[in-house]
C-alpha cells in the first residue's frame, strides 16, 4: 500500500478503532480518516452493566487505555496517527467515484471525502418492537454512554424495575439494578433465558440463581405493551398479566446497521447483515466490512450466523487492517462462544448445542458432569456443571456448556482452543493441563467430562441427563430413583421422590431393588451414581442408567429439611 492511500473508516467503536489503528502500525504513512457520527469513539460498551452497578464511579473509564489514557480524537491523532472526526454523519457511497457524503452534525454542513479503501464499521442498533408505550420517558435500551448514564440516573429514583429480554444485556442490568435497590422482573418471551446459548437444563440453573437474588422472573410471556399514568411509565403488561414498573430497560437484542451498505449496492447476508468473503471484503472489492455489521460463518456447522461480540468486532479489525496493507489475512469463522456472570452463578458455552450439531449433520452425545473447580479442600472451592458434546463417529468435541458459581472460563477457553484445533474427547481426557489445589483438582472437571463421555461413546455405562429424567417422571414411568448419598447429605437437601440407599451399604442391600424395574441412581456428583450403576450390572440388574450430574445438576424443586 503506497503512501498516497487514502484509508475511510465509517464507524468509531471496536472494529473501526481496530482497523485504524491497526493500518497505521502497518504503514506510518498512510493516511486514515474515521468517521463517528457520535461524540464517543472507542468505548467499551460491555462495561456498561458494570458501570451502573457501581463497579466503577466515572464513566469515561469505559474509554481509557488499562494506563488511564482517554482515547479521544486527541489520543488517535498524537498515538496512532488517525484523523477522528466525531459527529460526523456518512450519509452516501459513491462507489463509483470512490467518495462518501457525510454531513457535519454540528454546523450541518455537507461535504465529499474521497478513499482509495473504505471500511465500513456501523455496529448495531437496539431492537425496539413497535408497541404501545414504547416511546415514554423512562424507557430505555442500553447500548450507549448516554444510555447506562440514564438507565442509573432513573434507577436513583424509583424502586421497581422491568428488564424486557433474557440474554446477557438483560441479565447483567438485572444484577445491577438488584444490586442498587430495585425490585426487578425480567420477561422472557421464550421458556428460558440464554435461549440458543444454553439448553433447557442448564439455563434452568440461571433461572434458579435469578429467583434466589430475589428477581421475578417471567418466562414464555411476551410483552404486549408498556403501560402509563400521567404521562409515566406504571407497567408492563404480558398475556399472564400486568407487572409494576417505574422504569423499563428493553434488551431483546440488535440488528446490524446496513442501510449505507444497501444503498450502495452491497450484498447482504441471510441474516440481513453485510455479506462478507473470508477476508472481510464485501461485494465491492475495495470497501471493507467489520464487526457488528457483519454475519459470520460457524466454524463446524458451516452456519451463516449474525453474533455480535467486542471480541469478534477486534479481530475483524485486525484482518481488515491486515489485508488493506496487503498482508492477506482470512478470518476463519466464530464458535458463538460466550461468557456471563448473573449474581453469584457464571455461565458460558461455546460450539454447538446437541440440538443444533443434529441439525448439522453431526451425531451428537453428550454427557453432564458436577465437579468442584478446585481441590475440594481448598477454602474458595465452589462447584461448576460441564454439559460436553462430541460427534460419535468422528469422536471429536463440537460444543461444551459449563454453569456454575466455580471458574468457568478458563474451561470453556480451553474448550474452544480444543474445538479450533479440532480435538477429540480421547485427547481432551489427555491434555496435560496445569495442576495445583488452588486452581484445579488433579483430574481437571474437563478430564472427568471428557472421560465420562468416553465412557458413553465406548457403551461402558449408560446414563441419561436430568431433563430426560424430568421427562420420565412427568411422564409417569414406572422407575426406581435412587440416592446413593449418604444420610445426612439426603437429611440436607434431596431430590422428591427418590429411594435413599447409600453407596456403603448398597450391595448388602441390592435385594430390596426390584429387577424387573429401571434403576436409576444418582449422588451429589454423580460419581457414586456412576460406581452404583457398576455394582447393580455386576449384581445382575440389566436396566441400570445413572443420573448425569447428579443434585449439583438438578436444576429442578429441591426438598430440605
Amino acid at each position: 500500500m503506497g503512501s498516497r492511500n487514502q484509508i475511510v473508516v465509517i464507524g468509531g467503536v471496536a472494529a473501526g478503532m481496530k482497523t485504524a489503528s491497526r493500518i497505521m502500525r502497518l504503514n506510518p504513512f498512510a493516511k486514515v480518516i474515521v468517521l463517528e457520527k457520535t461524540k464517543d469513539v472507542s468505548y467499551g460498551a460491555c462495561s456498561l452493566p458494570y458501570y451502573i452497578e457501581g463497579h466503577f464511579d466515572d464513566l469515561e473509564e469505559v474509554r481509557r487505555t488499562p494506563v488511564g489514557v482517554l482515547r479521544d480524537e486527541k489520543f488517535f491523532a498524537n498515538c496512532k496517527g488517525v484523523e477522528v472526526r466525531t459527529l460526523t454523519e456518512a450519509l452516501e457511497i459513491d462507489s463509483k467515484q470512490k467518495k462518501v457524503k457525510v454531513r457535519n452534525l454540528e454546523n450541518d454542513q455537507e461535504s465529499e471525502i474521497p478513499y482509495d479503501k473504505l471500511v465500513l464499521a456501523t455496529g448495531n442498533h437496539p431492537i425496539l418492537p413497535p408497541i404501545p408505550g414504547m416511546e415514554l420517558p423512562g424507557v430505555y435500551p442500553l447500548k450507549t454512554m448516554a444510555d447506562a448514564e440514564n438507565i442509573l440516573s432513573r434507577s436513583k429514583n424509583c424502586k421497581k424495575a422491568v428488564i424486557i429480554g433474557g440474554g446477557l444485556i438483560g441479565l447483567e442490568v438485572a444484577e445491577a439494578l438488584v444490586h442498587n435497590g430495585l425490585q426487578v422482573s425480567l420477561i422472557e418471551m421464550k421458556n428460558q433465558v440464554l435461549n440458543n446459548a444454553l439448553d433447557f437444563g442448564m439455563a434452568s440453573l440461571v433461572h434458579r440463581e435469578l429467583k434466589k437474588n430475589g428477581v421475578n422472573l417471567c418466562l414464555s410471556q411476551p410483552l404486549e405493551r408498556i403501560e402509563a399514568r400521567n404521562g409515566k411509565v406504571c407497567a408492563v403488561k404480558t398475556p399472564e398479566g400486568v407487572v409494576d414498573a417505574e422504569m423499563v430497560v428493553v434488551a431483546i437484542g440488535v440488528k446490524p446497521v446496513v442501510a449505507l451498505a444497501q444503498k450502495a449496492g452491497l450484498k447482504l447476508g441471510e441474516t440481513g447483515a453485510i455479506a462478507v468473503d473470508d477476508h472481510l471484503c464485501t461485494s465491492d472489492p475495495d470497501i471493507y466490512a467489520a464487526g457488528d455489521c457483519v454475519e459470520s460463518q460457524h466454524l463446524l456447522s458451516k452456519e451463516k450466523l449474525y453474533v455480535p461480540l467486542g471480541s469478534t468486532a477486534n479481530k475483524h479489525g485486525r484482518v481488515v487492517a491486515n489485508n488493506i496493507c496487503g498482508r492477506a489475512e482470512k478470518f476463519p469463522g466464530i464458535l458463538s462462544t460466550l461468557v456471563v456472570k448473573v449474581f453469584n452463578q457464571n455461565g458460558a458455552r461455546t460450539g454447538l448445542l446437541p440440538e443444533q450439531a443434529q441439525a448439522a449433520g453431526f451425531d451428537p452425545v453428550s454427557v453432564l458432569i458436577a465437579s468442584p473447580d478446585k481441590v475440594h479442600n481448598y477454602p474458595d472451592c465452589k462447584p461448576i456443571d460441564i454439559k460436553l458434546v462430541a460427534d460419535k463417529k468422528s469422536r471429536k468435541v463440537i460444543g461444551a456448556q459449563i454453569v456454575g458459581p466455580g471458574d468457568v472460563s478458563k474451561r470453556i477457553d480451553t474448550v474452544v482452543a480444543g474445538i479450533s484445533m479440532g480435538i477429540t474427547v480421547d485427547q481432551m481426557a489427555q491434555l496435560d493441563l496445569a495442576y495445583a489445589p488452588p486452581f484445579s483438582a488433579a483430574m481437571d472437571p474437563l478430564h472427568i467430562a471428557a472421560n465420562a463421555l468416553r465412557n458413553k461413546l465406548d457403551g461402558i455405562m449408560e446414563s441419561l441427563d436430568p431433563q430426560e429424567l424430568r421427562v420420565k417422571q412427568l411422564n409417569g414411568d414406572d422407575f426406581v430413583f435412587l440416592d446413593v448419598r449418604s444420610p445426612k447429605e439426603y437429611e440436607e437437601v434431596r431430590i422428591p421422590g427418590a429411594t435413599l440407599i447409600p453407596l456403603g451399604v448398597l450391595r448388602s442391600r441390592v435385594n430390596e431393588l426390584p429387577k424387573d424395574k429401571e434403576i436409576i441412581p444418582f449422588c451429589k456428583l454423580s460419581l457414586r451414581g456412576y460406581e452404583a450403576a457398576l455394582i447393580l450390572k455386576g449384581a445382575g440388574f440389566e436396566n441400570v442408567r445413572y443420573m448425569e450430574g447428579g443434585v449439583l445438576g438438578w436444576p429442578y424443586e429441591l426438598e430440605t429439611s
